[in-house]
Order: C-alpha cells, then sequence, then structure tokens
C-alpha cells in the first residue's frame, strides 16, 4: 500500500460544458468546475475537460465499530460494521466533528489516504466477520466511484452496506446506490428556516426529499440531529423535525438527538444541555415518533 493523492479515476457523473468546463452532477452542489479546478469538496478536479475523482481507493481511515456507533440501533444490533472513509466533503459546518479527513483537501491541498482497493475492504470485512461494511467519518457521496465499487462487492458476499451521510446526494447518486444499499443514517440538520445556507453550504429541502426517496426505496432509516445551541436547538425546529419524520416519512423511523460538544470552528459554543435533549424528547414524544434516542450523554 502507499500512501497520498496517486490515484485519480475519472467520475461517474458529470457533464461536459463550454470552454472545457465541466458540471459534477454527484451532489445537490452541482458544481461548474473550470480546467485545473475543484468543485466545493475539494476531491473533484477538471482537467482538460474531463472530471477527476481525487480520492478514489486513498483510504484516510479505516476501523471496526459498533453498529450503534452509526449511529444505528434497529439494523443488525449487536453486531459490529467495518468502517471506511475517503477524505472530502460537499458541506462545511463550522461544528464538524471530523473535520481533520472532512475538509483536508480544501481549496486544493494534496489528497491524503493509504492505497487500498475495493477488494481489500471486502476481505477485511470479511476475515472481522463483520456482516456490513459502513461508508462513514467523512461524506461518501463524495467518494462514490470507491463506495460503489466496494458496495457491488460487498453485495456479492452477502455483506450489507450502509451509508452514514448528509443526504446531499443528487438524483442520479442515490438511483446509482441503491440496488446495493441496505441501511443509512441520514444526518438532518433540521427544517428550511436558514441553517443549511448559513453553517453548511447547503439547502434543507433536497435533503428531504432524499429522505423520503431512501424510505420509499426500501432502505432501512433512521435519522440523526446534533442539537448545536443557537443554531437549532429552538424548541420549533426540532418540532418541525420531528413533525416531518412522523408525517412525510413513518413515526417508527428511529430519531437520534446528540449532543454537541465544541469542535472545530465552534470551540466557543457551549456544549448542549441535557435538558435540551429532553425537551428534545418530549417534543419526538408528541409528534408520536416511536424510537427518540438521546446521543452523547
Amino acid at each position: 500500500m502507499s500512501k497520498g493523492g496517486l490515484t485519480t479515476k475519472e467520475a461517474i457523473l458529470y457533464h461536459k460544458l463550454d470552454e472545457d468546463q465541466v458540471k459534477c452532477s454527484v451532489c445537490h452542489q452541482a458544481c461548474t468546475i473550470s480546467e485545473g479546478k475543484r468543485g466545493i469538496c475539494g476531491v473533484r478536479e477538471n482537467r482538460e475537460g474531463k472530471l477527476y475523482t481525487l480520492n478514489y481507493g486513498l483510504t484516510i481511515a479505516a476501523n471496526i465499530d459498533p453498529i450503534e456507533k452509526k449511529p444505528l440501533y434497529h439494523f443488525l444490533p449487536g453486531t459490529r460494521t467495518y468502517s471506511l472513509a475517503a477524505a472530502g466533503c460537499n458541506f462545511r459546518c463550522p461544528w464538524c466533528q471530523n473535520w481533520e479527513i472532512a475538509q483536508s483537501p480544501k481549496p486544493h491541498k494534496q489528497v491524503e489516504g493509504i492505497a487500498a482497493s475495493p477488494e481489500e475492504h471486502v476481505r477485511r470485512a470479511l476475515e472481522y466477520g463483520c456482516p456490513s461494511i459502513a461508508y462513514t467519518y467523512s461524506e461518501p457521496t463524495i467518494f462514490v466511484e470507491y463506495a460503489l465499487e466496494i458496495m457491488k462487492l460487498a453485495r456479492a458476499k452477502g455483506l450489507k452496506n450502509v451509508w452514514v451521510t448528509n443526504g446531499y446526494m443528487s438524483r442520479e447518486t442515490l438511483e446509482a446506490i441503491l440496488p446495493y444499499l441496505d441501511a443509512a443514517n441520514v444526518d438532518f440538520k433540521g427544517p428550511n428556516d436558514g441553517v443549511y445556507g448559513t453553517y453548511c453550504g447547503g439547502m434543507a429541502e433536497p435533503i428531504m426529499e432524499n429522505l423520503k426517496l431512501l424510505y420509499k426505496a426500501g432502505v432501512h432509516l433512521e435519522i440523526t440531529t446534533l442539537v448545536i445551541p443557537g443554531v437549532n436547538d429552538k424548541p420549533s425546529q426540532l418540532e418541525e423535525i420531528a413533525r416531518f419524520i412522523s408525517s412525510e416519512l413513518n413515526p417508527a423511523v428511529p430519531w437520534h438527538v446528540s449532543r454537541f460538544f465544541p469542535a472545530w470552528k465552534m470551540t466557543d459554543t457551549p456544549v448542549t444541555s441535557v435538558e435540551t435533549l429532553k425537551k428534545a424528547k418530549i417534543i419526538g414524544e408528541a409528534a408520536e415518533l416511536k424510537f427518540i434516542y438521546l446521543g452523547n450523554v
């Protein structure tokens, strides 16, 4: 195995434009990228009118985790999952818990990682007795080429595939992974009230639509909301999230309400109070949600 940005692969989801520009269609950022430039994620680069993914085959993290850590409480409970990530993310959340790997390639830095083939990951998962592989830690959407090849091999070997994601993938990406996706935990930060636009560089609507599509497709779905003081901890915001899960998905979809701890660019923001999480649980119960879990308590 070797270290460093040595592996590139032509992206699977993009369109060529005039003057050697390309339009990436892997997520809802839909970046238009000029020659020699990268997209918002920092790992997709236009080279002479072709879009290349710079993180293909480069693993920035790999671990064996309890499936509950994803968190998934109603999917293969009590088992361990083989977890992996490549560098990069299509969001810029200032509270990012894994910013060292998710934000490291931006704007134009070397893409770090250890070279590992899709076959090697599947072999490791089987050797460690893990019944599933989780694509996690960063954002699997922006290493979809790598993830998809692993997912296909995993499915052929009887392993389950899990995405831990911000849910901002494009419809094209979602359609590509759905035949191989068994479960997902989606980080839903809040309703359409400006949280995504102000802090993350995105919008709520595509995520809400993708949540509905995932549920409709029969993917096991659980939702996590990291409750951050001054960002999305108002009762009205939590009520909207709970109502959305209950009315647009299913009251039986688990909701993980997690406590924020200072990180990255929000080291001066206080820790979320346990009382706030308890209020969120009451709000979820009022919306008739059946499974509400308090995280990081």
